[in-house]
């Protein structure tokens, strides 16, 4: 069976645990739980090829106190970068975090989810903002 490291990144409070909870266990929960650390959870999915275990690192939320540790980002085989919709400024961090994480272990896959679309009011990313992102489809300009 195939197992792969994916690290969950993202700035302080962008929703990770929240994503990997309902992913992995089909449970939301509105309380805010800060993660210290990382946390890992294990989730089997079913490809054609076979199964996979997928080992999803949910490490701490980057703010301007802490940085993300490079151990934590050693040995992924591809991340998520989230950020929270109604707060422009962690999309920066998501920028930050892409570079970081692309010097520790090379250019493998990742995808950048933005959460929290059901506080539409509060909305703040445009289809402008997500323009600015573009260079992410990889041809690296």
């Amino acid at each position: 069976m195939l197992q792969n490291k994916i690290c969950v990144l993202g700035g302080f409070g962008v929703g990770k645990t929240s994503l990997v909870s309902r992913f992995v266990s089909s449970i939301f929960s509105d309380r805010y739980l800060t993660t210290v650390g990382v946390k890992i959870d294990k989730k089997k999915v079913s490809l054609d090829s076979g199964e996979m275990t997928l080992m999803l690192w949910d490490i701490y939320g980057q703010d301007e106190f802490q940085t993300v540790r490079d151990s934590y980002l050693r040995g992924a085989t591809g991340y998520l970068l989230v950020a929270d919709g109604t707060r422009y400024s962690t999309l920066d961090t998501a920028v930050v975090l892409q570079k970081r994480a692309e010097s520790v272990i090379g250019r493998v896959p990742f995808l950048l989810l933005l959460n929290k679309r059901d506080l539409d009011r509060e909305w703040q990313v445009d289809d402008l903002a997500c323009e600015r992102l573009e260079w992410w489809r990889g041809d690296g300009t």
